[in-house]
């Protein structure tokens, strides 16, 4: 959920810690992303108080998310990963994830109409 609202790279949310979250100003500060630069994204209102419920439930130490196989555990029986999360406006994604050109970011373009048309918004953004 974190990856999907803040546009972050799986690299990029495993190696967040607790203090890399700034519930005061709702963003998320990544350490070293793309290119070793430090950079900024947003924390929505949702993902924060899930955040805090996770949090409450696992009471993590240092890092946010010590490694799980959350599909598995989820009971999801197809192979998924974090990108099968991603259903965002190409514009979003070049920014959220730092590339400075758009040749970059067409990588995650290559999909039909009708893919498109089968993207379903999570209940969780409700």
């Amino acid at each position: 959920m974190l990856a999907y609202s803040a546009g972050l790279r799986v690299s990029e949310v495993v190696k967040l810690k607790l203090q890399d979250i700034d519930t005061k100003r709702n963003i998320i500060h990544i350490k070293a992303a793309k290119s070793r630069k430090d950079r900024y994204t947003v924390l929505s209102e949702v993902a924060l108080r899930v955040l805090r419920e996770y949090w409450k439930g696992y009471q993590p130490k240092n890092w946010l998310f010590p490694v799980e196989d959350a599909s598995q555990k989820a009971g999801v029986a197809k192979h998924v990963t974090v990108h099968t999360l991603r259903g965002i406006d190409l514009r979003y994604i070049q920014e959220l994830l730092g590339y400075k050109s758009s040749k970059t970011t067409e990588i995650y373009t290559h999909v039909s109409q009708r893919d498109i048309g089968r993207i379903k918004s999570p209940g969780f953004w409700k």
